[in-house]
């Protein structure tokens, strides 16, 4: 399976949803959040100082947006940034991806430590931003907790655990709780799980920087498909006309001042087997 480049010249994208016709994705080391039609045409949708990451939308159409370093939850209405949540009580370092359940909670990684600093692992927890904005943690001692999936019929969340190499499931109760933490996956060697995406089918696309591809995994760890990319892939979205267009954002590094310098990240593309399933 080989990629197309639909965008290039990104300093780092993350966080890529399919919505409403378009990829909307943040271009976290340039503080944008963006999107883009599958023509190519990137807009311009809102500065998020702080860098943007993981994306999602309430019921009402907000626009939620993950803002890392200040670790806090934001709503983009169309005109401005309001916060909604602020998680520096519970997120031990920068926060990171995101999935917005089908009534409006947000579910919310965080690094657990300073990466970029290299002061040596911690673990981390999942956070619970409710309907009414309140916060909690609903799982701990996760080893990096990075992209999220909800299967469609709402009662399962998947994790990627990228220190712990693993895809992670557990059992989503009522009021938004977690509990039956479980393997779902071990990651292939030399991969790491980092952004991922759930098919119809029941596989998840899991975008892996180490290994520079996006490999398809179904539970219990077989790998179905293998996407190469030429560059660390770091996230990755289904969607498109018929859900089948898998969106695969890849960058030659993470470290913000060489991509702010280099600009070599994109959005690469290919025609996957099966169509997107689930949240986001």
């Amino acid at each position: 399976m080989k990629t197309e480049v639909l965008v290039d010249g990104l300093a780092f994208g993350e966080g890529p949803r399919w919505h409403d016709g378009r990829l909307w994705f943040s271009d976290m080391h340039d503080h944008w959040v963006l999107a883009v039609d599958l023509a190519g045409n990137v807009d311009k949708i809102i500065e998020v100082p702080n860098r943007p990451s993981g994306l999602g939308w309430r019921l009402d159409g907000t626009l939620l947006i993950v803002s890392m370093t200040d670790r806090k939850l934001l709503a983009y209405d169309g005109s401005g940034l309001e916060e909604v949540a602020d998680l520096s009580s519970v997120a031990a370092w920068h926060c990171n991806d995101m999935v917005v359940d089908a009534v409006g909670r947000a579910y919310i990684g965080n690094f657990g430590f300073d990466l970029d600093a290299g002061t040596g692992f911690q673990p981390a927890v999942i956070a619970l931003v409710d309907t009414d904005d309140s916060v909690r943690v609903v799982a701990d001692s996760m080893a990096f907790p990075n992209g999220t999936v909800i299967t469609p019929d709402g009662k399962s969340l998947i994790v990627g655990e990228t220190f712990g190499q693993q895809l992670t499931a557990f059992d989503i109760a009522e009021n938004g709780d977690l509990s039956n933490r479980r393997q779902w996956a071990l990651m292939p060697e030399g991969a790491v799980a980092d952004g991922i995406c759930l098919d119809e089918a029941g596989g998840v696309w899991v975008a892996s920087p180490t290994s520079k591809e996006c490999i398809r995994i179904e539970e219990g760890g077989n790998v179905s498909h293998r996407v190469a990319c030429d560059q660390g892939a770091f996230a990755c979205m289904l969607g498109g006309e018929d859900g089948r267009t898998l969106f695969i954002l890849t960058a030659p590094a993470s470290n913000p001042d060489e991509c702010r310098e280099a600009r070599g990240g994109r959005i690469e593309t290919c025609q996957a087997p099966h169509a997107r399933a689930g949240l986001p």
